[in-house]
C-alpha cells in the first residue's frame, strides 16, 4: 500500500515539472516566431540561433555604391566596404604617382622654358643659364656654331625626356585611379562569397579515351564541390 502511495506522489510531482517545461519551450518558439515576423529576407538583420533567439546586425554591402564612392573619391569605396588595411596601398600608390607628375612637370616646364629663351637669341631671357655644364660654362660669347646647336639640342632632348615621364606618369596615376574603383567593385560583389568549409577542390587523375585522332591517354582532373 505504501509503494502505490509512494509512486503517485512521484507521478504527482513530476507531471507539473513537465507541464512547466512545455510551457516554457512553448514560450521560447513563440518568441522566435514573433520575431521572425518582423525581419523580412531583405532586412539588414537575422535570427543568430533559433535556440536562444538572438538578433544580430548583419551588414550588406552594395557593389554599385561602393564603385561611386571610390569613384567620387579614391579609397572611399575601401573604407565603404571595410577593407581598411587597402588604404595605405590606394593613397601610397596617388601619392607616389603625383609626386612623379609634378616633378617630371616642373623639370618639363625648366628645359621647356630654357630651349626656348636659348633659341630666342634674347639676352634678357637667360633662364637657360642654370643648366649650362662642363663646356657650356664658358662664355657664351665665345662659343661656336657647334656648341650652340649642341647645347640646344640638349636643352631639346631634356625637355622632351621630362614631358614623356610627365605624361607617363599621368597615364599611370589615371591607371591607379581605375584599379582603385573596380577593386571596390570586385570587393563588394564577393563580401558575402561562401567560404565555408564545404567548399573544397579537389585534383585527381583521369583516363582519355581513344579517338580516332589520338591514342588512350592519362590527365589530371580539377574538381570543384559545395
Amino acid at each position: 500500500m505504501k509503494r502505490y502511495i509512494k509512486l503517485i506522489a512521484v507521478l504527482l510531482f513530476i507531471c507539473p515539472v513537465c507541464s512547466v517545461a512545455q510551457t516554457v519551450n512553448s514560450f521560447e518558439k513563440d518568441s522566435v516566431s514573433d520575431a521572425e515576423k518582423f525581419i523580412s529576407p531583405s532586412d539588414t538583420m537575422y535570427i543568430d540561433s533559433l535556440a536562444n533567439g538572438k538578433v544580430h546586425e548583419k551588414i550588406k554591402i552594395s557593389s554599385t555604391k561602393a564603385l561611386l564612392y571610390s569613384a567620387i573619391f579614391p579609397g572611399l569605396g575601401q573604407i565603404y566596404n571595410r577593407k581598411y588595411w587597402k588604404l595605405p596601398l590606394v593613397y601610397g600608390g596617388f601619392i607616389g604617382c603625383i609626386y612623379a607628375t609634378t616633378w617630371n612637370g616642373t623639370q618639363y616646364n625648366g628645359y621647356r622654358r630654357a630651349y626656348l629663351d636659348f633659341i630666342s637669341g634674347d639676352p634678357k631671357a637667360n633662364s637657360w643659364d642654370a643648366y649650362r655644364y662642363g663646356s657650356y660654362k664658358a662664355d657664351p660669347d665665345t662659343w661656336t656654331p657647334a656648341m650652340q646647336t649642341s647645347f640646344a639640342t640638349a636643352l631639346k632632348s631634356a625637355k622632351d625626356y621630362y614631358r614623356r615621364y610627365r605624361d607617363l606618369s599621368i597615364i599611370i596615376t589615371v591607371g591607379v585611379y581605375a584599379l582603385s574603383i573596380i577593386d571596390a567593385y570586385v570587393d563588394a560583389q564577393l563580401f558575402d562569397f561562401d567560404v565555408s568549409p564545404d567548399l573544397n577542390v579537389k585534383v585527381e587523375p583521369i583516363l582519355f579515351d581513344r579517338t580516332p585522332n589520338s591514342n588512350r591517354s592519362f590527365g589530371m582532373q580539377l574538381s570543384l564541390a559545395f
